[in-house]
């Protein structure tokens, strides 16, 4: 697994303050606390395969589910070369369907093709990483964005295609009057002023949500 160090005290400050310059947002950074959290101190490769087992159930059913898969392999990682080889009954019985054992073994498959198992993922930048990884069949943009935010804590990070990211900024900037394209270009827009930071700025709005939008 990676290990990543935490934010300090004078980064966390310097985060708070430049968020804050936008006087819309300032009213979140001083009511709620700083969302320095949840990270996953997992592999890229770890943390698709949980993704894709987790799509679209609840959290207890996708621990459940992810729970037995792990169970399938040594060790309980889910080695690439083993899963590779897995059939889809065998992933079906921990409770995956059809297309999710076979978005698994497209992950495997790719990451062995590819060599990236090991990968320094540092050396390419989000935009690079979102291409390269979304090319995976099964795989889209927002959960390579949410790779990129909690596994290899990029800061700057704006998944405008998450629905409470947008449900937040249009409530918090009085967009309900726009939609379709001309709402993700007005958002992408209002968070150039977050950047270089737009991940924190995200993190805040899911807390905003968590405390009931108040």
């Amino acid at each position: 697994m990676q290990n990543y160090p935490p934010i300090h005290f004078n980064m966390q400050a310097d985060i708070q303050a430049h968020l804050a310059r936008d006087p819309k947002f300032a009213p979140l950074i001083q009511k709620l606390p700083f969302p320095d959290g949840p990270s996953r101190n997992w592999t890229v490769y770890y943390g698709l395969l949980e993704s894709i087992a987790s799509q679209q159930l609840s959290v207890k059913a996708a621990d459940t589910i992810f729970n037995r898969f792990l169970k399938l392999f040594p060790e309980e990682y889910p080695s690439a070369e083993i899963l590779v080889d897995l059939s889809t009954e065998t992933l079906r019985g921990v409770g995956l369907s059809n297309s999710k054992a076979n978005y698994m073994r497209n992950v495997a498959t790719y990451f062995l093709e590819n060599d990236l198992l090991d990968k320094d993922w540092s050396q390419h930048d989000d935009e690079e990483l979102i291409k390269m990884l979304s090319a995976i069949k099964g795989v889209g943009k927002w959960t390579v964005e949410m790779i990129l935010m909690f596994i290899l804590q990029r800061p700057d990070v704006l998944p405008v295609d998450d629905l409470i990211i947008r449900q937040g900024m249009v409530r918090l900037y009085g967009l309900e009057h726009l939609e379709g394209k001309e709402l993700y270009q007005k958002l992408h827009e209002l968070a150039e002023p977050w950047r270089p930071y737009r991940s924190y700025a995200c993190r805040y709005l899911w807390k905003w949500k968590g405390a009931g939008w108040e």
